[in-house]
């Protein structure tokens, strides 16, 4: 059963892998082929062929019914009517809030998930109170569980692309949601009920209400946010830097709901009802108060993690004491890989997407650990089997979490000895209890608690070397690492237990290919509506611009930092602020907060100036600044005049990065260096805006590809289709970020290589 729930498994995850979705017949022969295999019982090798195709089936069975499920493309950015109830936990923001919106009714074909943006501000005394007579002509905010009438702009759903990045479409699509866009202002607009009813309706209401009911219960306290996720599953309540800090001691998987939990408050439950039941005279006689607990304990489990979101961690637990419940009922007796192998199928078999998310590999690989560890090991005392514990968990989950997250941290086993007990044991059962009506002084405590072993968090986060970031291993090296690993982890006696750690090497030392002496790299990040360019030489690395600012957060926390880890940067020996404008200088403080940084130029206050005639060279390549002339820091200027133009030659080609430089600023720079400005690549001027590009730039510079970096359905329209056509008409090829993603350009060997990270990294579902 284990291996043929691995090989389900591993079929699922090779069609998530796919460029293009098989045909459905095709489909329907290999899946039906596959269970005619799994089926036979005579060959066990035929019966692992047979999950796997089985696996492989139903995963692009489920596909093709989700991605039928579709906007138009015909209807993007229209005004649509819609009727829904507003599910899961809205988030607000700056702006306003967020929310996913189960659609009930609409004026057009619209998907039945929806993620909605309204940007308005909600009267505070409403959000707070639920007094809407405090406040007659404004609106309610929206809260889970409600039944709402909008007037929306919708769009296919579209993420940004960069090389180890996020894919934000493969995440929208494994929660089902098929649009996303934003709500219009407009007199249709209403609430029409508070409870839309359903099962999913109250408990999504169930949520709110206790999230409103805690954070008024703890206003301004610094790690609320933490005691509403551990009761309701509710991340996005816990601040960035608080992850930061939690990723840093490896306690990442405590501050959400995790299965260790869940099965805390089965375990609870399971001990008072069976405890109750045997006090009981009638009771054992009806029923045996072992399997009385028992499913007491189920039930409570299955409520708290329908409590807390239904997250990946939470399924396989609770699937996992399901499957031992029902044995225990049955009289069966289920090996411990049994267990874990029908939670993996059942888990795939709802959400075949789950393969996607790391937190699927994580909570698996560990609990198979720690079972693999207990299977005929002699019980010692119980700190030395904590220990091991530790040690099998730690050790073993080095691979996944550098393949996925680039960093580890090697203070956990100390953070987790003192995070586990207490925040497992103590602090959410007090925050469960403190959750409900008239135990909210509970919470008091739960914080008091949680803010002591913050301090201690906080102190381990400091040591040096607490945490290891490098960047992204090769793929080869991983499968590798995690033999090496169990290679380790065999039992002590076992001959040359020591090669496992030389499986570990390639992961850590084989770092990311760098371009040679002479040779440029360079990489236009997808940032959406905004820019930002890594370029390298072979021992440097400069960073132009640092794309927008996003709601909350910004580019360069959600795009260039994480992109810059994962390809090897540990400091910039310059970055270039082109100009002040958000959609370009909107990342700065958040890379100057996360790496080392030499040298910031720039045309804005915080930077030495980039002026006409500087000049510098790397590893054979040199640099030099176009724009502005000196004068023009002088005179008044608007800020796209003011962009640092910026000329990257080497022996195979030539770069220009003009910034947002327009008609008057591309006519000065051509009176100053006409006969300079020729470059095989050109970064479009002002993301292709009508006032930039005229044809005496374009014939100055002559480029052979240019770059627009852009937005998807971006409200100004770049690049505007006249001047991408007299590129065009120039003989130039064209590249778009928003159709192409990240766009990697290599200058080697006198030639010009281009890759587009949605061409590298494509799967079914991008821009379907």
């Amino acid at each position: 059963m284990a291996w043929g729930a691995l090989a389900f498994a591993l079929g699922v995850w090779l069609l998530q892998q796919a460029a293009v979705l098989p045909a459905p017949t095709f489909l329907l022969v290999v899946g039906s082929l596959g269970l005619l295999l799994a089926l036979q019982q005579r060959y066990r090798w035929l019966i692992m062929i047979g999950c796997l195709l089985l696996g492989l089936g139903w995963a692009g069975g489920f596909a093709h019914w989700r991605l039928s499920d579709a906007l138009p493309t015909e209807w993007e950015g229209r005004d649509i009517e819609v009727v829904g109830v507003v599910a899961d936990l809205p988030q607000r923001f700056e702006r306003g809030v967020r929310f996913n919106f189960w659609v009930e009714q609409a004026a057009g074909p619209v998907p039945k998930r929806i993620a909605l943006s309204w940007y308005r501000q909600f009267d505070a005394e409403i959000e707070e109170e639920g007094d809407e007579e405090a406040a007659p002509d404004a609106l309610p905010p929206p809260r889970a569980g409600e039944r709402w009438r909008f007037l929306v702009r919708l769009k296919r759903p579209h993420g940004n692309l960069n090389p180890h990045g996020f894919d934000y479409e493969g995440w929208l699509l494994e929660r089902g949601i098929r649009a996303t866009g934003y709500v219009r202002k407009s007199a249709l607009t209403g609430r029409l009920a508070q409870e839309a009813g359903g099962i999913s309706g109250a408990i999504h209401s169930l949520r709110e209400s206790i999230r409103l009911r805690m954070l008024r219960a703890l206003p301004d306290q610094p790690y609320a946010g933490v005691l509403v996720a551990l009761a309701i599953g509710d991340q996005q309540a816990i601040a960035p830097e608080l992850w930061r800090l939690f990723a840093a001691t490896g306690i990442t998987h405590l501050m959400s709901i995790s299965g260790l939990h869940v099965t805390m408050i089965g375990g609870l439950l399971a001990l008072l009802v069976g405890w109750g039941w045997r006090r009981s005279a009638r009771l054992p006689l009806l029923w045996p108060a072992q399997k009385a607990a028992a499913v007491a304990g189920l039930l409570g489990a299955a409520a708290y993690a329908l409590l807390a979101g239904f997250g990946i961690p939470a399924q396989r637990t609770l699937f996992m004491l399901a499957i031992v419940v029902a044995a225990m009922i049955s009289g069966r007796a289920l090996t411990a890989a049994q267990v874990l192998g029908t939670a993996l199928v059942v888990v795939l078999v709802m959400d075949p997407w789950a393969v996607l998310a790391a937190g699927f590999w994580l909570s698996f690989a560990a609990v198979a650990l720690l079972f693999g560890i207990a299977s005929g090991r002699v019980r010692r005392h119980w700190a030395l089997e904590w220990l091991r514990a530790q040690w099998a968990i730690t050790l073993g989950l080095i691979p996944a979490l550098l393949a996925l997250f680039q960093q580890f941290s090697l203070v956990s086993p100390l953070a987790n000895a003192l995070a586990i007990p207490l925040v497992s044991l103590l602090v959410t059962p007090l925050v469960l209890l403190g959750s409900l009506p008239g135990f909210v002084w509970m919470l008091d405590i739960a914080h008091a608690l949680l803010h002591g072993l913050m301090v201690f968090l906080i102190w381990l986060a400091a040591l040096p070397g607490a945490l290891w970031q490098q960047h992204a291993p090769p793929p080869w090296t991983v499968p590798l690492a995690v033999i090496g690993a169990l290679w380790l982890l065999l039992p002590r006696g076992f001959p040359a237990r020591w090669l496992g750690a030389v499986l570990f090497l390639p992961l850590l030392f084989i770092v990311p290919e760098r371009p040679g002496v002479g040779e440029l790299h360079l990489t236009v990040l997808d940032v959406g509506q905004g820019q930002a360019i890594h370029v390298q030489t072979a021992t440097h690395d400069l960073l132009y611009d640092t794309g927008p600012e996003l709601g909350g957060t910004d580019a360069g926390a959600r795009h260039v930092l994480p992109y810059l880890r994962a390809v090897g940067v540990q400091q910039l020996d310059a970055l270039v602020i082109s100009h002040a404008d958000r959609d370009h200088a909107g990342g700065m403080a958040s890379v100057l907060a996360g790496l080392q940084v030499k040298d910031v130029v720039g045309s804005i206050p915080q930077s030495r100036r980039c002026e006409d005639g500087a000049s510098w060279a790397w590893d054979d390549v040199k640099f030099q600044f176009l724009h502005p002339a000196a004068v023009d820091y002088e005179r008044k200027r608007s800020t796209n005049a003011m962009s640092c133009v910026l000329l990257i030659e080497t022996s195979h080609g030539r770069v220009l990065i003009p910034g947002d430089i327009e008609g008057a600023a591309e006519a000065a720079l051509l009176a100053r260096h006409a006969d300079a400005l020729q470059a095989d690549i050109l970064i479009a001027p002002h993301h292709g805006g009508r006032k930039t590009a005229t044809p005496e730039f374009v014939a100055a510079v002559t480029p052979r590809e240019v770059i627009f970096p852009v937005g998807y359905r971006n409200r100004f329209g770049h690049p505007v289709p006249a001047v991408a056509e007299r590129f065009a008409a120039n003989g130039a090829r064209l590249h778009r970020t928003d159709q192409s993603g990240a766009i990697r350009v290599r200058l080697r060997e006198g030639m010009v290589d281009i890759v587009h990270e949605r061409q590298y990294r494509t799967h079914y579902w991008h821009m379907h």
